[in-house]
């Protein structure tokens, strides 16, 4: 047996992340019936709501550091996340 470790996978430049400044619950849409603020493969602009963060009862609106398109929607709705963590990628 033995040989070469298999090559790792080279990692794929997503862009830019978003992501989450505080603990809290991940929200993709402003309402349970409404459309997503993005979805993958959208254009937003920086400064364009794109989730929101629910901490504490408080709906945080988080928007885009940068105009680009959405390339990854890496959160879930309804998870909670990590102050820090990538919610989403614009490149």
């Amino acid at each position: 047996a033995g040989g070469a470790e298999p090559a790792a996978p080279t990692p794929v430049n997503l862009g830019t992340p978003v992501t989450s400044p505080m603990a809290g619950v991940f929200y993709a849409t402003p309402s349970p019936s409404a459309p997503p603020f993005v979805r993958e493969g959208d254009s937003v602009v920086a400064g364009q709501v794109v989730a929101i963060i629910e901490a504490m009862k408080v709906m945080n609106e988080i928007t885009a550091p940068v105009s680009g398109k959405v390339t990854s929607i890496v959160a879930r709705p309804g998870q909670l996340v990590e102050a820090g963590q990538p919610l989403l990628y614009i490149a």
